[in-house]
């Protein structure tokens, strides 16, 4: 599937410098990924925060490098989100959440569309399939690189999947919960900017802390933190970022809603509570398992062991111990409305005059 623009993406240096496995990760950056956040939120300084904005490229990279194999194990190819409906089969409600991006963003047969932070390449086949355009997909990951190439040729859309682009190159951009990985929303949603064609549009599912989140409460910073650190983010913020900033780069917004914020019976959080209960349909009762409390004594221990057998790299039990924190998070935001995964935000590049 896909990969950096001109390469600079590719993290050359630091692969020169630590090394690197036959699938494509650094071994290094796993090790070090949680060095990158103070335990205690109390003892974070503007400093801590400044330093992952500086080397975003290692945060991100040591935490999916670590991360990415427990995604797949534990959730699906698609790294994210959705809402459900009731007796909604899981799978389903993440192509649902798919195709319903593509249709706010009004994709048509034979468009050329970029997805930004395409991971192992889920959403983008099955938005291609659904949608029927020619997708690139852009990723700093190699590791997730290799992987995503492997899974499209397996479906036989290679040739709906390409891999160079410059300036004024797409009809369309789309972003699932990935922006947020950036170290400032400006700066990604200015690039995008760029490689739109006039006229083109921008569709983002973004990772932001809601209206009601106030950072100078310690219980809402906390939580955050906790954000961050289980989810390889150099700095969440707030809802206002992520408006101001696609304004501010030349977007005119066309739409915008917080999906989390209507009133579903099923929370869009629920598979990761860990309630065998709750699960939709008999396929799901897997899912729901993996994040019980069986389920995560299952992978911990099941992770040390690999990792201390050189089955896995060295770090990974750590970061899905992070995960583990991640999960209580994300159900923790959700339940409180202080944080959303699915802002959904279309906006359109100006035609030229």
């Amino acid at each position: 599937m896909s990969l950096a623009h001109d390469g600079c993406l590719l993290l050359a240096l630091a692969q020169c410098l630590t090394p690197v496995l036959s699938d494509g990760r650094v071994q290094n950056r796993i090790e070090n990924y949680n060095a990158f956040w103070k335990d205690d939120p109390a003892k974070e300084e503007e400093q801590d925060n400044k330093s992952r904005l500086e080397q975003y490229t290692d945060v991100v990279n040591g935490y999916y490098d670590g991360a990415t194999d427990l995604y797949e194990y534990g959730w699906a190819q698609s790294f994210h989100f959705s809402r459900f409906y009731k007796g909604e089969a899981f799978l389903a409600s993440l192509a649902r959440h798919e195709h319903y991006l593509a249709s706010q963003m009004t994709l048509r047969p034979g468009m050329r569309v970029l997805d930004v932070g395409c991971g192992v390449g889920g959403p983008a086949r099955e938005i291609a399939m659904f949608s029927d355009v020619n997708i690139v997909g852009l990723n700093n990951n190699d590791f997730q690189i290799q992987k995503g190439r492997r899974y499209t040729k397996r479906m036989g859309l290679e040739n709906q999947l390409s891999e160079q682009f410059g300036e004024n190159s797409f009809d369309a951009v789309y972003a699932i919960e990935a922006t947020v990985h950036a170290p400032s929303f400006e700066g990604v949603y200015g690039e995008i900017f760029k490689i739109l064609k006039p006229g083109g549009v921008f569709g983002v599912y973004e990772w932001v802390m809601t209206e009601d989140w106030d950072p100078s409460i310690p219980r809402h910073k906390e939580l955050a933190h906790q954000i961050e650190l289980g989810n390889g983010i150099p700095e969440m913020r707030h809802i206002s970022s992520a408006r101001n900033a696609l304004k501010n780069v030349g977007f005119d917004i066309e739409h915008e809603e917080d999906l989390a914020d209507r009133s579903d019976e099923i929370p869009w959080y629920y598979p990761l509570e860990g309630d065998m209960r709750k699960a939709q349909t008999f396929w799901d009762y897997l899912t729901v398992w993996r994040t019980s409390k069986m389920g995560q004594f299952f992978t911990h221990n099941g992770t040390w062991l690999m990792e201390k057998v050189g089955l896995i790299p060295k770090g990974t039990w750590s970061v899905g111990e992070s995960l583990r924190l991640a999960g209580d998070a994300l159900v923790a935001g959700g339940q409180s409305k202080l944080f959303t995964p699915m802002y959904l935000v279309v906006s359109r590049k100006p035609k030229m005059n």
